[in-house]
């Protein structure tokens, strides 16, 4: 039957499953053999879902060439699911290009958020530009993600601070998911920073008894689909008391916890994320033995952050002991002004040189424990029947250039493919 199915890949020279068994997430041990097959080939069926994955041959034997509206032949080329960007800062307006000069003279982190710099400036811009302003550099900023390969991002609100503009961001976001291509995975971010004129506490009562009710209102009528909660737990921002108050409450009204944790002080953030559930927590640089014991047990994933540790030339997260003790390693992007980085080509990059993994594990990381860490490996993060047809074609014979080479994954990237439809 003519066009009965999106799009036939055919006969590439490796195809990179990650898994077979519809696994949530891997581990190290299953890291280490990443499901390829060679001469393979994959069917997308009209639902933008997987239908066939197998040897080119077999493919052939079972689908005929008409029954395909898009052909593509992939001969000495490799498929990989598309990457999973499990932590971003998309949405703001006034970038920080003066604060990385000063980071470079030796500024720290704290210094520049102290003297109302970092989140405040970003905040600043952000409250004063327009939605419609906000959506176009986001949409430009999502495109380009595309571009690099990432098919599926958490987006973070976080520079409104006032429920005003942290709703805004969160429409931007929603708009985005309405109408652009990307997956996207939805976190409200409203305890980044303690906004000027307020103490921790405060701020953390406006959220609960202001900022959560509107959500869950807004949730509930369809207006804004909001998946995770977040908080920046940290010393001199929000405390283990607050952040644990904040994360609670949100998690009342159904959202994820995935939050921002022992980044610059150890807070013990690791352990409260275990104890209340958490699906993610994002940076650890400074994580206890006790917290990796904690988030293994809990099966909490951990998202690292390379480019941020690199740029602000932080501790680099211990990711070898967090996967030898049984940890799920995500990797993400963190980008935002102070980490302008779109590329999880070169956070993996970055995660195998600084961070010692294993290109095979920084793989895995960045695409079905990445997509674990957002709650959604059941659709996502691996070339799977029933999952998401989201692909990228990569034009060298062996899967690992898109780690071995570091930048100018606009010309090794080919093909992007989300929901089976060509996007690049």
């Amino acid at each position: 039957m003519a066009g009965e199915h999106r799009l036939l890949l055919h006969n590439a020279q490796q195809l990179v499953l990650i898994c077979t068994k519809g696994e949530k997430y891997l581990l190290q041990a299953g890291m280490q053999n990443l499901a390829v097959l060679d001469n393979a080939s994959v069917v997308i069926g009209k639902d933008g879902c997987v239908k066939a994955v197998g040897h080119a041959d077999a493919i052939r034997r079972q689908f005929s060439e008409a029954s395909f509206e898009k052909i593509i032949d992939c001969s000495g080329k490799c498929i990989l699911p598309g990457l999973v960007d499990a932590h971003t800062h998309p949405v703001w307006a006034g970038d920080r290009v003066h604060e990385f000069a000063m980071k470079l003279a030796g500024a720290s982190y704290m210094d520049i958020h102290q003297a109302g710099g970092g989140i405040h400036f970003t905040v600043e811009h952000t409250q004063k530009a327009s939605e419609e302003e906000l959506f176009n550099t986001f949409r430009h900023r999502l495109l380009r993600m595309l571009r690099a390969g990432t098919t599926l991002v958490e987006c973070k609100s976080g520079y409104g601070l006032n429920l005003e503009t942290e709703l805004k961001m969160l429409r931007v976001i929603e708009q985005a998911r309405q109408l652009l291509d990307s997956n996207i995975s939805s976190t409200y971010c409203g305890a980044h920073s303690v906004p000027k004129g307020k103490n921790a506490t405060e701020a953390t009562d406006d959220i609960i008894n202001n900022h959560l009710p509107k959500l869950k209102e807004l949730n509930l009528n369809g207006e804004i689909h909001v998946n995770n909660i977040d908080v920046f737990c940290e010393k001199g921002v929000f405390d283990l008391n607050c952040t644990r108050r904040i994360l609670q409450a949100g998690k009342e009204i159904g959202l994820q916890i995935n939050f921002h944790g022992d980044e610059l002080h150890p807070m013990k953030s690791a352990e409260l994320g275990a104890e209340l559930g958490a699906q993610a927590i994002s940076h650890l640089e400074e994580i206890s033995d006790e917290g990796i014991a904690a988030m293994a047990s809990a099966k909490c994933a951990a998202v690292l952050l390379p480019t941020t540790a690199y740029m602000l030339r932080l501790k680099q997260p211990q990711a070898r002991k967090m996967l030898k003790e049984g940890v799920i390693v995500a990797l993400g992007s963190d980008f935002n002004p102070n980490a302008y980085c779109y590329s999880m080509p070169m956070v993996m990059h970055l995660a195998c040189v600084n961070m010692k993994m294993s290109m095979n594990e920084a793989l895995a990381a960045a695409t079905i424990n990445a997509a674990y860490a957002l709650g959604r490996s059941h659709m996502h993060g691996s070339i799977e029947n029933g999952k998401q047809g989201d692909l990228i074609i990569i034009n060298s014979s062996r899967w690992e250039h898109l780690i071995y080479q570091f930048g100018g994954h606009q010309e090794l990237i080919e093909y992007v493919i989300v929901k089976g439809k060509v996007i690049y």
